[in-house]
């Protein structure tokens, strides 16, 4: 299983059809699940910071009915799932298990009765923070001060770490069952979480920073954290995230396309979509920045070698970043991740860990006390 895919953001959301081959043109549609094997997909909800009130909220539900559309049209290849007897009902079926998980704390516009709604339509986890902060919890992008693209300051923030109605969300999240996700948050706001949640958390998509210091990437003490709660870290596939590298190199290929970078700029373009852009357009370039396929076996690596096998996962990210490592076009490649971790010496039951297992150990927790109440 995955816990974050953007397809419903970057290609449904603008007039592609994931029942269709979209090889070439995306890293999923529903064949190409099939073909990798991929027996439970969380569609991530997301929009950017330009969404805010009156706004967030009300785009979050349309991406969700498209993902409720795309269900009702292929019922005997999809469903949508919202607890753990549902995913393996699913998985029994050989349907593809569809969860949802919300990308960014900015769509409940500040709102405990819009966060209650979202999970009565199906949202299992929200990540507290994409790259901009709320006004109750601070972005590890915002804590940091640096834009991946340019190293300039981001901006100041009032406050750091979780508010006392950050801290209520994270209480309500608990009590209803559904999994905090700390990526994209901030240090302040992680050992905040740390301090108040009663469940297992989850990072539905992050890397290490000991072999890639990005300021999405967790540092050892924050895996140790991690474990500690009983919590999964989703290791995510993005270049940028695994390869030390792969920024520095990223912005040299820009800055030589930096006119019709800065023309996108006086466009009002997302700094993100302008690097999306640039990556298709020079593809050829980018290409030769891809990492191998190994440096994501380090990543996992790591993980299990610093804190043990019960704590890492898969977050690809795919359709929701401009660049995989080598070997991987899209989600019809997990099997090469199986095999590679199966050349690590890695033994059958850890990879059934990894593959899914930590996951649905954590979305167990999550929904235990809840479903016993009801």
């Amino acid at each position: 299983m995955d816990t974050h895919n953007d397809v419903l953001s970057s290609a449904t959301m603008h007039g592609l059809n994931i029942e269709n081959d979209l090889t070439g043109k995306t890293h999923s549609d529903i064949a190409r699940f099939k073909t990798g094997g991929i027996d439970v997909q969380v569609f991530s909800i997301f929009c950017d910071e330009a969404f805010g009130k009156y706004t967030a909220f009300q785009f979050a539900n349309i991406e969700m009915d498209s993902l409720y559309a795309l269900v009702k049209r292929n019922p005997r290849k999809m469903m949508l799932v919202t607890s753990p007897a549902l995913l393996q009902k699913a998985v029994r079926q050989k349907k593809l298990a569809c969860m949802i998980g919300v990308e960014g704390g900015h769509m409940i516009e500040d709102r405990l009765d819009y966060l209650d709604s979202l999970y009565r339509r199906g949202a299992r986890y929200l990540t507290l923070t994409w790259n901009n902060s709320t006004a109750w919890a601070s972005s590890a992008k915002d804590e940091t001060s640096s834009d991946p693209d340019t190293g300039m300051p981001s901006g100041e923030l009032k406050h750091k770490g979780l508010t006392d109605f950050g801290r209520q969300v994270v209480k309500q999240m608990n009590e209803m069952g559904m999994m905090i996700d700390l990526s994209h948050v901030g240090e302040h706001t992680f050992y905040d979480v740390m301090k108040t949640t009663t469940k297992p958390v989850l990072l539905s998509h992050s890397s290490v920073y000991a072999i890639c210091p990005v300021f999405r990437n967790l540092k050892d003490e924050q895996i140790k954290a991690v474990a500690k709660n009983g919590g999964v870290i989703q290791v995510n596939f993005y270049s940028g995230f695994l390869d030390s590298n792969y920024q520095r190199r990223r912005r040299e290929i820009f800055q030589r396309h930096r006119i019709e970078r800065d023309s996108l700029k006086q466009l009002s373009w997302q700094s993100y979509t302008i690097s999306e852009w640039l990556a298709k357009k020079y593809a050829g370039e980018m290409e030769a920045l891809r990492p191998p396929l190994s440096l994501l076996i380090d990543h996992i690596d790591y993980i299990v070698k610093l804190v043990g096998a019960d704590y890492v996962g898969l977050g690809a990210d795919m359709d929701g970043i401009e660049s995989l490592p080598q070997e991987l076009k899209g989600v019809e490649d997990f099997p090469k991740i199986t095999k590679a971790l199966l050349g690590r010496g890695y033994s059958e039951k850890d990879i059934l860990k990894i593959l899914g297992g930590n996951f649905i150990r954590v979305f167990k927790a999550n929904t235990k006390n809840v479903l016993q109440a009801k």
